[in-house]
C-alpha cells in the first residue's frame, strides 16, 4: 500500500470491503540514511577505543534499537473503514465526526502551534507537513477536534466527508 491512499470500497477477489482510505505514516528515507550515518560514525569512534568485538556488538545493538524506534514511530496508520476513523491507536465512530478540513503546510503549522487547542487529539509527524482537522461532535469527548498528519489531505477529507454523509443517510 505504501504512502498512497486507498479510495475504493471493495477489491476484486477480497473477502470483505477494503478501507475507503488508509495511509501509514512511514518514517522518510532520509531519516534512515541519517540514522545509518550516525551509527557508522559511532562505530568509527568505538573501533579505535574498545576491542573490535565490543565495537561491533555495540554498533549492532544501537542499529537494532534505532530500526525498532523508526519502525514503531512510522507505524501510525490513518484509516477510514467500517464506519470508523482510526488514527494511531484511537478510533471514533462516524456518528461523532463533524467537518473534515484539509490543511496545507502553513495551516497545519498554525493548527499545531499558535491556534492549537490543548484538548485536541493529535497524530502528528514532523516529516509530514500537511494535515486534516476533523471536528468532533461527541459531547462526552473532551477533544474538540482531531488533527491528523497526512500526505494526502484532500483524499482523507473526501473519505471522511463520504463517511459522514453515508452515516446521515
Amino acid at each position: 500500500m505504501g504512502n498512497s491512499p486507498l479510495v475504493s470500497n471493495s477489491a476484486p477477489g477480497s473477502t470483505g470491503p477494503t478501507p475507503a482510505y488508509r495511509e501509514r505514516l512511514f518514517v522518510p528515507l532520509r531519516w534512515w540514511v541519517q540514522g545509518v550515518m550516525f551509527v557508522a560514525t559511532l562505530w568509527l569512534a568505538l573501533i579505535v577505543a574498545v576491542p573490535g568485538e565490543w565495537a561491533w556488538a555495540t554498533t549492532a545493538a544501537i542499529l537494532a534499537l534505532l530500526s525498532l524506534a523508526f519502525i514503531a514511530y512510522g507505524s501510525a496508520t490513518i484509516e477510514v473503514a467500517d464506519g470508523h476513523l482510526r488514527a494511531g491507536h484511537a478510533r471514533i465512530e462516524a456518528a461523532y465526526l463533524g467537518l473534515a478540513e484539509a490543511l496545507d503546510g502553513e495551516a497545519t503549522r498554525r493548527a499545531a502551534g499558535v491556534d492549537a487547542d490543548a484538548r485536541a487529539f493529535l497524530v502528528l509527524r514532523p516529516y509530514v507537513k500537511r494535515a486534516v482537522k476533523v471536528q468532533i461532535s461527541d459531547p462526552a469527548d473532551p477533544a474538540p477536534y482531531w488533527l491528523l498528519s497526512t500526505r494526502h489531505p484532500e483524499g482523507l477529507a473526501s473519505a471522511l466527508a463520504a463517511l459522514t454523509a453515508g452515516n446521515r443517510d
